[in-house]
């Protein structure tokens, strides 16, 4: 299990994944789910990944070494060829369509569940950020400013902050905050769900700087905002009378 999470708010896009894909006992097994498509300096393009590790490796090695031609003689279709980031979600879509495909082929009479889910984001050239969900069947949605943000993965627990905390005029930093807060209230409840976590917050305006972060067991940042959060849940809870229909203790 995973979970990954992107929000696009009016100062900047922030996409942050973790890395475990297994966990129990004693056997605890993490992989990458952030991916740059491209990373240059006409576009940044990233995509998370949750859901069959066989189907999500295979479709991002098929973006990697190009689709085939659509006419015969033409050139294969990778992400640097797209000019925009719709043309790059619609070419993620085909590859995890085809991917999908394959392995349940392979798979004919088997109970294993080939779906997965992609969260695409950033730009290409001149056009503004946006945030692409991709399913299984290659078809996608794009995140819109009324619910700014879109989850893959493991997403009942961290929704409820998400909710609450974040809106389309959030600052980027308080999104970043929000996401990592999101990411607490998981981990808090849910084994398959763990550090490190992988995180990038792209802001809206050129000049200034892309921010990657690598957050480990070790990061003080984010394990002094679990105490914090935790702290402040139990003091609001305090403040709340009893229920007046309970009778007193």
């Amino acid at each position: 299990m995973t979970y990954c999470v992107g929000m696009l708010v009016e100062t900047g896009l922030v996409m942050i994944a973790d890395t475990r894909t297994n966990a129990g006992v004693d056997n605890i097994s993490t992989y990458r789910k952030l991916h740059m498509l491209r990373d240059d300096d006409d576009a940044i393009v990233v995509a998370m990944t949750a859901g069959n590790l066989s189907v999500t490796q295979t479709a991002m090695a098929l973006l990697r070494e190009g689709l085939p031609a659509i006419e015969e003689g033409g050139q294969v279709r990778r992400p640097e060829q797209m000019p925009t980031l719709f043309r790059i979600a619609q070419l993620v879509g085909e590859a995890v369509h085809r991917a999908r495909s394959d392995l349940e082929s392979a798979l004919q009479g088997s109970t294993i569940n080939t779906g997965v889910s992609i969260l695409l984001g950033g730009r290409v050239g001149d056009e503004p950020l946006r945030l692409y969900m991709v399913y299984s069947q290659g078809n996608f949605i794009e995140c819109q400013p009324e619910a700014p943000f879109l989850q893959i993965g493991e997403t009942k627990y961290g929704k409820p902050i998400l909710d609450r905390a974040l809106n389309y005029t959030t600052p980027l930093g308080e999104a970043v905050k929000v996401g990592l807060i999101s990411f607490d209230s998981t981990i808090r409840s849910n084994l398959a769900v763990g550090r490190p976590l992988d995180l990038i917050a792209i802001p809206a305006d050129r000049t200034k700087p892309i921010v990657r972060r690598h957050i480990d067991w070790d990061d003080r940042y984010f394990n002094d905002l679990s105490v914090r959060w935790g702290m402040l849940l139990n003091e609001a809870r305090a403040t709340i009378p009893d229920p007046p229909f309970m009778p007193a203790d």
